[in-house]
Parts: C-alpha cells; sequence; structure tokens
C-alpha cells in the first residue's frame, strides 16, 4: 500500500496524461481540473503534480508505465471511482469526449484490472 500523499500525486501525473493524450492541455482543461478539484481535500497536491508534469519532458510512456506500477503496488481502492470519474470529466472539458482520451482512460482501466486479477492469482 502507498502513502495517500503518492496516491494523489500519482493521479495528478494521471490527469496530466488525459488532458495531454489529444496533444494539447486546453485552458477548458484547465478549469474542468480546478472545478473538478475545488472541494477535494488533496487538491493542492493533485494540482502540483499535474502542473508539475505540464512543465517537464517527461516519457509519457514511461510516466504512464509508472502509474500503473504505482497503483499496482497500492491495490484496489476506493478512490479509484472517484479518479475514472474525473478522468471522464477531464476528457470532456472542451465539450465532448475525445476519443484519443477516451481510449487512454479504457486502458487505464483495463491494464489496472488485469494487474489486479494477476496479483490475485499469485
Amino acid at each position: 500500500m502507498i502513502s495517500e500523499h503518492r496516491l494523489y500525486q500519482t493521479f495528478g501525473e494521471l490527469l496530466y496524461l488525459v488532458a495531454m493524450a489529444d496533444g494539447v492541455v486546453t485552458k477548458n482543461e484547465i478549469d474542468k481540473l480546478d472545478e473538478i478539484l475545488k472541494d477535494h481535500p488533496a487538491s493542492e497536491n493533485i494540482k502540483w503534480s499535474f502542473n508539475y508534469e505540464m512543465q517537464s519532458n517527461n516519457s509519457i510512456d514511461n510516466l504512464y508505465k509508472k502509474i500503473i506500477e504505482t497503483y499496482s503496488d497500492n491495490g484496489p481502492d476506493e478512490a479509484y471511482d472517484f479518479f475514472i470519474n474525473a478522468l471522464r470529466q477531464l476528457a470532456a472539458a472542451d465539450g465532448n469526449l475525445d476519443k484519443k482520451e477516451e481510449i487512454l482512460i479504457n486502458q487505464f482501466s483495463s491494464d489496472l484490472i488485469n494487474r489486479f486479477s494477476k496479483d490475485l492469482e499469485k
């Protein structure tokens, strides 16, 4: 199990990946992120991580692998329901659900479930 701080820091990274899936983070996505997180107790941590990734030149593929690894280490968590809902809201921030963003969200869900299933088989 990972710390709550790391759980939400990684969520900020995941939000960044979804926002970047179509190649650019838009003002609408930034505004939607603020709306989604406005009352969340870890909003500062999540936003810090999102902003950090916007400024860095980290490989998207490496970042994705790190996110899956972190959440796999954490195991199932109630927070994932909020995460998936927030990712979908963010992806629809420009008025419609971008196909690349939708694919990434679905891939994340599938990869995480597969990792949990493999862990159960061990």
